[in-house]
């Protein structure tokens, strides 16, 4: 075939940045797998997760199972992931020389998840006081820690196979009409979005409701670290509800959702076997309204005195939301794992 200038014109090949894949029409593919192991890795070994109870260590990354590949197609970039990782941790409470060992499951870094959205389980063969508290560590402020070093992986995968995937086309260059149509739409399409912004953002105008505040004590015979492990380890939470949860990320801005979304809110605050705060509702009140919930635990020589104050219960369903705690909760708690107490 002839260049142009050179033969019959209609064999010409044109001189194209493009060549090997005009107009990045054609499929193709990096292998990001081997990239990404070697990332995640060193994002994920020897990650310390402390609080003022103990500390925590990332020592080993057992196993990093999955592919990763950056695909180019019609000059679109689409990333393909799926990872299971498995790790081992290990720490030591603040005020002990014990070494307590357990491990970290990682089951779905995938394109399908944010990195909110990944889950991560947490597990120690020892059952120990020490140990249960290092888990609660690594549950609860270690997940935060491993979802944002996910994030970066995620951010950083896009950034680095996104280097050279499209090539610039003939037509990479316009006349001087098209940019300025191509700028004029620009701004109308800006504009729009502005407005529509401003329209959804705009705030609706409900009916203001009564609201009451429920103060109510109940004793539980068993220590608080049991019973805080009843009300934030899913588990648990199955097995009192018989199994009627449908949602349930025990963390600060983790979601939880019980019995067909009857009940639904969002952990607020968590302090290891003292308290929990949540934004707690009812399905049935005004669309997204919620109540301030707060559960204390008092240690009283081995049993646990839980305090429950929820504030902004709509007055009409006053009744029906203390009866449920005592119905719900208290009761079943009691029942499945045998805490029984009397009700003040």
């Amino acid at each position: 075939m002839a260049k142009w200038g050179e033969g019959d014109p209609r064999w010409i090949v044109e001189d194209r940045t493009d060549g090997t894949n005009v107009n990045n029409w054609h499929w193709t593919e990096k292998n990001a797998s081997g990239w990404s192991k070697d990332k995640l890795k060193s994002l994920l070994m020897d990650l310390i997760i402390e609080t003022n109870e103990g500390k925590c260590r990332i020592n080993e990354v057992v196993s990093i199972d999955g592919e990763a590949v950056a695909n180019n197609r019609k000059a679109k970039l689409i990333f393909f992931y799926e990872w299971h990782i498995k790790l081992n941790w290990e720490g030591m409470l603040t005020d002990s020389d014990e070494k307590i060992n357990g491990t970290i499951e990682i089951p779905n870094l995938s394109e399908e998840n944010s990195a909110e959205e990944i889950d991560i389980s947490v597990s120690t063969k020892d059952n120990s006081d020490p140990a249960y508290t290092l888990k609660q560590i690594v549950h609860l402020k270690g997940s935060f820690l491993i979802r944002n070093q996910l994030a970066k992986y995620i951010t950083g995968l896009k950034e680095e196979f996104s280097k050279g995937m499209i090539l610039p086309s003939k037509d990479k260059t316009t006349n001087s009409n098209e940019r300025k149509e191509e700028k004029a739409q620009g701004k109308e399409n800006v504009a729009k979005k502005i407005l529509n912004q401003a329209v959804e953002s705009k705030p609706t105008t409900g009916v203001k409701i009564s609201t009451k505040k429920l103060t109510t004590k109940v004793d539980f015979q068993c220590p608080p670290p049991l019973l805080y492990r009843s009300l934030t380890e899913e588990e648990m939470v199955n097995a009192f509800t018989q199994k009627a949860v449908s949602e349930f990320r025990c963390e600060k801005g983790g979601r939880f959702s019980f019995y067909g979304n009857t009940i639904s809110g969002e952990f607020t605050e968590l302090v290891l076997n003292e308290k929990i705060k949540m934004k707690w509702r009812l399905k049935d009140w005004p669309a997204a309204h919620y109540s301030e919930v707060t559960l204390t635990l008092d240690d009283r020589d081995g049993s646990t005195q839980l305090t429950l104050t929820q504030s902004g219960i709509p007055a009409t369903d006053f009744d029906r939301t203390k009866d449920g705690w005592k119905n719900f909760y208290w009761d079943r708690i009691r029942q499945t794992f045998g805490y029984g107490a009397k009700l003040f």
